[in-house]
């Protein structure tokens, strides 16, 4: 369940913490076009939220806890384009997610 995936965190291959995943976005309603997660914050708090291709993340369960992970370095993520939306919206998301390398 998508529910499930909200809040999880994100770590690089090099196991740094890259952020958590904040919201799935989709497209006519069916199909994860985007994965939105909140970087260069602390707790909340001066953070951006960047959306990632969902190919390029790998979500992981070990003892019941999920973790993300993302090819990228810290600094290349918390780079990208800012992605802005209103969680209250029923919009579609309409930018191309960031594709880390």
């Amino acid at each position: 369940m998508a529910t499930k995936l909200i809040g999880v965190n994100v770590y690089n291959n090099q196991n740094e913490s890259l952020g958590e995943i904040e919201d799935l976005a989709l497209e006519n309603g069916k199909t994860l076009s985007g994965v939105v997660i909140s970087v260069g914050g602390f707790r909340g708090i001066c953070d951006h939220y960047v959306i990632v291709d969902p190919a390029t993340t790998i979500v992981q369960v070990t003892d019941g806890t999920g973790n993300a992970f993302i090819d990228t370095s810290k600094a290349r993520l918390t780079s990208a384009p800012a992605f802005q939306y209103s969680k209250n919206s029923n919009s579609n998301a309409t930018e191309i997610p960031y594709a880390p390398d």
